[in-house]
């Protein structure tokens, strides 16, 4: 069931009726308990429509041999419609515009998305760009000079509103178009830190997920998330990335889609970069900036040319979270900032959004403790 369903001052016409109960038991059917997304779908070819699959659905269960089996109720599925209509999200329903074509392309596509802020994005060319949670200060760097360029050039930049790569891609692409794939509702706000973000993109670019209204994430819902990411987009794009890293499995679904893979090379002592040097080890395109992707894949029409790799980023502005005042929590967050690649120190108190005189003593700090080696011409970096 779609907004305009509900929202009496849509243009659209109202749906049939039997239009609607239909869409409403597929929802409930897909909500329903065993049920993924496989198993909706064979009961839909088996049974033509969600309506006779409920009605089977109890029977199915018994000969799987689960006793006392109840379909979702029909209040599951008008609460989840009422949270959706007060949080201004439509359903998009695999096979129906606007649903991406793209993503329906894949074997595990879900068959709903909601959606927050403007759909026509999902009519535009799509390209990924994933990375570090805890990224580094040239990984930052990177992931907003390729959100620019790429924007410019006119892809819609796709990412999963984590912290670190992830939401300076957004922030970067904020202006062009950028869509945010949620793990949890879509009407959750996850990280917290990210919250004045995600309503910006709500407001200027897209917000997406496959799961109920209101669900909090967990851990086993991030790969799932991840497909999705990936399935948008001609070509996923891996900034930083730890060995082991959802990044990774982002860039593994995107292998078994069929779709292109880049990665940024690193430095083999930093830990981030190990990831991304296996990918172009085993077969990913080694990129250096916007240009050598849109080399590979071609440049949207209307695209403008990108500018020369690590170019100085637009100013980011200032939100409401700011360095927080703890030492323990700056010290924190200048050893996320470095690796073994030396950093400007002028270049770090900008990514940190930081007054110097607040950064300078927690430098000397670190400093003498040994966990930061300074070099000539006032380059950071960390111990290998």
């Amino acid at each position: 069931m779609t907004d305009r369903d509900h929202n009496p001052s849509s243009t659209h016409p109202p749906l049939p009726h039997t239009q609607e109960v239909e869409q409403f038991a597929r929802l409930r059917l897909l909500r329903s308990r065993r049920v993924g997304i496989s198993t909706y779908k064979r009961l839909l070819a088996e049974h033509g429509t969600a309506q006779n699959a409920l009605a089977a659905l109890p029977e199915v269960a018994r000969a799987a041999g689960v006793s006392g089996y109840e379909i979702c109720p029909e209040g599951v599925v008008h609460a989840e419609l009422k949270a959706a209509r007060a949080a201004g999200a439509k359903l998009l329903i695999e096979g129906d515009a606007p649903y991406p074509s793209l993503l329906s392309e894949i074997s595990d596509a879900p068959p709903f998305l909601w959606a927050v802020g403007n759909t026509d994005l999902l009519t535009r060319p799509m390209i990924s760009l994933v990375g570090a949670r805890n990224a580094s200060s040239l990984g930052t760097r990177m992931a907003r000079a390729l959100a620019t360029d790429l924007g410019a050039a006119g892809y819609v930049v796709v990412s999963g509103l984590a912290r670190g790569v992830d939401a300076a891609v957004h922030l970067a692409a904020l202006k062009r178009g950028t869509i945010a794939v949620q793990a949890g509702g879509v009407d959750v706000m996850y990280p917290a830190e990210n919250t004045d973000l995600a309503l910006d993109i709500a407001q200027q670019g897209l917000r997406l997920s496959e799961q109920p209204m209101g669900l909090q994430p967990m851990a086993r819902h991030f790969p799932s998330r991840n497909r999705i990411i990936s399935g948008l987009s001609a070509a996923t794009v891996v900034i930083e990335a730890a060995a082991k890293s959802g990044s990774l499995i982002t860039a593994r679904d995107a292998l078994d889609q069929g779709r292109d893979i880049f990665a940024v090379p690193g430095s083999p002592m930093d830990a981030r970069a190990a990831g991304c040097n296996m990918l172009i080890r085993d077969g990913a395109t080694l990129i250096r900036s916007a240009a050598d992707i849109i080399e590979a894949l071609g440049s949207p029409q209307g695209g403008e040319t990108p500018m020369l790799p690590l170019d100085p980023p637009p100013a980011r502005p200032e939100r409401k979270h700011g360095l927080r005042s703890s030492v323990v929590e700056l010290h924190k967050q200048i050893l996320e900032r470095l690796g073994p690649s030396p950093v400007a120190e002028d270049q770090l108190i900008r990514d940190l959004r930081a007054q110097p005189r607040i950064i300078a003593p927690a430098l000397v700090d670190l400093e003498l403790d040994g966990q930061i080696l300074r070099s000539p011409g006032g380059l950071l970096s960390r111990p290998s």
